[in-house]
């Protein structure tokens, strides 16, 4: 398939730079993929279309505030952006200027609060760093670093929270699993009230799900790799829906891509593991697991817009997003969702 395929005019103002006020009033629009119909809600209204015995299955990663502004010795300012922690203290970073961070450089953060020594240049040009400090390193982060967020944001985050779900839990994500943003403590438990069961996975998101892709053709295209897991009570929860043919939900693209790549391709069961996942879902593939998604309006020719194009149809997909910049939906990360069922 081309890459142009993928392709929808979206106007600048309809990009999202701010959280909405109450996660919970942001738009939904639902997709019937029996009916082809498509139905504009709020997102709070989501509890009508789901049914006893449904399992969600949501992401309860947590973002860490990755982004860090120091200095070298000599006084010359630096930005890094921490992708994932290898071992102990030393951790995969985008660092910036690039050409100017050798093996050996030092940096300072925080008035001394950090210190990085630069150790390796790693493949694509990522750096493995090795960070001094007194005290736990998360608390650190928490006072002198800033949340990643993706680069169409330009505004500034004044509340820090909001770029993470309220059932977030393990820190290690480079940017928040954006479907889980809508939800409410008080919608969650009226949903579990309705008899909806509620399972979790552990998916890293990685800065990877920003890039974008580059071949014209998408079968070659290779996906960055994530790391999961997903525990014993979350698979026998799935397991039993399986069985007795309840539907399993996916709230966002890394929920579902836990999903699928860790079920069987007869039975669409699942099994408790730990590993990394490169999974590319586009049109042609066969879901084996998840009956409905939960999820944001994507970046045009990116990743996850070919995802949900194998979930619903390209075409059904495409004629949605034209009806959501026709309605003035918000895109992306702070924007509006989207349920396919």
């Amino acid at each position: 398939m081309n890459l142009s395929e993928f392709n929808y005019e979206l106007p600048e103002e309809l990009i999202a730079q701010t959280p909405i006020k109450k996660r919970d009033e942001s738009r939904l629009m639902i997709l019937n993929r029996k009916e082809q119909t498509i139905e504009h809600k709020k997102f709070k209204e989501i509890i009508e279309y789901l049914q006893p015995g449904d399992v969600l299955v949501r992401n309860n990663t947590k973002v860490i505030p990755a982004r860090l502004y120091g200095k070298k010795e000599t006084g010359a300012n630096v930005e890094f952006l921490l992708l994932n922690n290898i071992e102990n203290d030393i951790w995969e970073a985008i660092v910036r200027p690039g050409n100017k961070l050798h093996v050996g450089t030092k940096v300072i953060f925080g008035d001394g609060m950090l210190e990085a020594n630069i150790l390796e240049i790693l493949p694509g040009g990522t750096r493995k760093v090795e960070f001094k400090y007194q005290g736990i390193f998360n608390e650190i982060l928490d006072k002198i670093g800033l949340m990643p967020l993706p680069p169409y944001i330009h505004e500034t985050l004044k509340e820090k929270d909001r770029y993470q779900t309220v059932y977030a839990k393990y820190e290690g994500s480079a940017a928040a699993p954006t479907a889980g943003l809508h939800f409410t403590p008080e919608l969650l438990k009226k949903i579990e009230e309705k008899g909806i069961e509620i399972a979790n996975v552990t998916l890293h998101v990685g800065i990877g799900t920003f890039r974008p892709v580059k071949e014209q053709t998408i079968e070659e295209h290779k996906m960055h790799s994530e790391h999961f897991y997903i525990k014993k009570e979350d698979v026998e929860k799935i397991n039993k829906a399986k069985k007795e043919g309840r539907r399993v939900i996916a709230v966002g693209t890394t929920s579902c891509r836990v999903l699928e790549s860790i079920s069987d391709e007869n039975t669409g069961m699942v099994k408790e593991i730990e590993d990394d996942t490169e999974i590319f879902i586009y049109p042609g593939y066969k879901f084996k697991c998840i009956d409905g998604l939960i999820t944001n309006f994507h970046l045009p020719e990116s990743t996850l817009l070919m995802l949900v194009s194998a979930l619903a149809g390209k075409d059904y997909i495409m004629r949605a997003y034209k009806e959501a910049v026709k309605e003035k939906y918000r895109f992306f990360s702070f924007g509006d969702a989207m349920f396919i069922n």
